[in-house]
């Protein structure tokens, strides 16, 4: 009998562990350039793309943002259209990834 409410305990706890872990997900959006500056502010990790990424998370019913930072091109596979395709006169798209949690 010991046993069987060791094990169960033990079950309980780590069903507990588990649904305690946050949820982690990481958006990659194009970092376009606007008049405003917020994809440089995005693309550097400034402090001025705190309010931006963490405006992004909840957009997306996530509570938190984890990180954001500039990704390379070659970061990324398949979702992302190939350079000839995404540079129009001079300029190529560039993306930011933003972590959130919840």
């Amino acid at each position: 009998m010991r046993n069987i409410l060791a094990g169960l305990a033990f079950a309980a706890a780590l069903c507990g562990n588990v649904s305690a872990q946050a949820e982690r997900r990481i958006f990659i959006i194009a970092n376009n350039a606007d008049a405003y500056g917020v994809d440089r502010c995005l693309a550097t990790g400034a402090t001025c793309g705190v309010a931006v990424a963490s405006a992004y998370c909840r957009s997306r019913d996530f509570a938190q943002l984890q990180s954001f930072h500039k990704v390379d091109r070659e970061e990324i596979t398949g979702a992302v259209r190939s350079s000839s395709e995404s540079c129009r006169g001079g300029s190529c798209d560039e993306f930011v990834a933003i972590e959130c949690t919840r």
